[in-house]
Order: C-alpha cells, then sequence, then structure tokens
C-alpha cells in the first residue's frame, strides 16, 4: 500500500542515529555450531535471508533445513507465492540440493514460524529430537526470533543468524530504508509486549534503547506499532 509521502517523517541524521541504537540491540552476534539438528530459515520480504540460509546449509551439517512463511506484514500485501516457497526455490539456486529443504507455507509470523516448523519435523518422525538449532532471519530481527524459539519450542539450544550486513548497508531497493526503521520501531515494541502475553521469553531492554525507541514513536516511525 503507497503512503501519501508528503505526511511521512523525514529520514536525517538524528533518525538514522536512533535507528543504529536499536539495530545494535536487535542484531544478536552469536557462535554457530559446527553442527545442528535443524536451520529453520524464518521467511520475510527479504531474498538476502534465503541466500543467507543456503550459505549456513551449504556450510553446516544438519538433520533437517526448513523454510518457512506464508505471508507476513510486508509480503501480504505483494501477494506472488508464500514466502517458504520462494525461499526454497532461492536456496536451490544457490546450490542447496533439490528435495533436501521442507516447505511450510502456512504461518504469519514468528511464533508459527516456529509452531508449525516444530509440527513438520514431527510429522518426519525423527529418530531422535531436534537439540540443538538455528533459526535464520533479517539481522534486525535476531533478537526477537531467538526469544520466540526459546519460548515456543522449549528444550532445544537456539541460536539465531542472519545476513552480515551494517546498518548502512542493508537498506535497498527492495528494501526501502524507511520500512526498515519502521519494521525495527514495531519489533522494539513487541520485545515488550509479547514477552508479557507469554508469546517469547523476556529480555532485557537498555534505557538507552527505550530511549531511542519512544523518539522515533514520536518523531511518527509508528506504521508497524501496536496501539
Amino acid at each position: 500500500m503507497n503512503r501519501d509521502s508528503s505526511h511521512l517523517p523525514a529520514i536525517d541524521a538524528t533518525v538514522r542515529a536512533l535507528s543504529k541504537v536499536l539495530w545494535s540491540y536487535h542484531n544478536l552476534d552469536q557462535e554457530i555450531p559446527e553442527r545442528v539438528d535443524l536451520i529453520l530459515v524464518a521467511g520475510s520480504h527479504d531474498d538476502r535471508v534465503a541466500q543467507y540460509g543456503a550459505e549456513l546449509a551449504l556450510k553446516v551439517p544438519s538433520r533437517f533445513v526448513v523454510t518457512s512463511g506464508g505471508f507476513g506484514k510486508i509480503t501480504a500485501e505483494i501477494g506472488g507465492e508464500p514466502e517458504a516457497t520462494r525461499f526454497r526455490r532461492i536456496m536451490e539456486s544457490h546450490g542447496v540440493p533439490t528435495g533436501q529443504v521442507l516447505c511450510e507455507e502456512n504461518s504469519s509470523n514468528m511464533g508459527e514460524n516456529i509452531q508449525f516448523t516444530h509440527r513438520l519435523i514431527d510429522e518426519q518422525k525423527p529418530t531422535s529430537p531436534v537439540a540443538r538449532a538455528v533459526v535464520v532471519t533479517k539481522p534486525y530481527m535476531k533478537r526477537r526470533a531467538l526469544a520466540t524459539a526459546l519460548k515456543q519450542w522449549p528444550g532445544v539450544d537456539w541460536v539465531s543468524a542472519g545476513p552480515d550486513l551494517s546498518f548502512e548497508e542493508y537498506a535497498s531497493a527492495d528494501v526501502p530504508e524507511r520500512r526498515m526503521i519502521e519494521l525495527m520501531v514495531g519489533d522494539t515494541q513487541r520485545i515488550d509486549t509479547y514477552a508479557a502475553k507469554g508469546f517469547q521469553v523476556h529480555q532485557e531492554i537498555p534505557s538507552a534503547v527505550t530511549h531511542a525507541f519512544q523518539q522515533l514513536v514520536d518523531l511518527g516511525f509508528t506504521r508497524f506499532v501496536e496501539r
């Protein structure tokens, strides 16, 4: 959905500095194990997540590789094929053998990504349960993805991972800077509210992050903020 640009808040040096505070908070840097049971590539509008998922699947031995996602906040507006289907196709085009990637095409949010993938793996009747897993997502969603996975699929040693991109490198023609900032602001709110609702584990939010979040809300970056 197009919005009237004359009513949108400007993106200037102050906005970028505040946004980088959120980016640094969300973009966790965790060590990826040498071997895992599951690589879960969470679908989104950003094809670079699938490309990174392919790189990981070719480098890290795993019993299961899953792409997960139907249509989310952004892809529901765009339409086309489900996120998981598109991601599997991208991963195969980057060298992952055809047939290796399982596809979960019904989820519409991170909680369902985890829940429905859990169900899909159970349907494979594994000889042993998943004990170690990586959830792959956008850099600024790594914290919330990890917090969600730990809550929705307990008993698994989860780490989160994503494309190795800086804040300055991330925005592109396909992933506009404004939308990235708006999504980060929304995800920062959800770190707090979704833990309270029982959707994900509690995460400490430093005062600097709370301040940056509130400043961006006050400036009008509220497209994905829940009222």
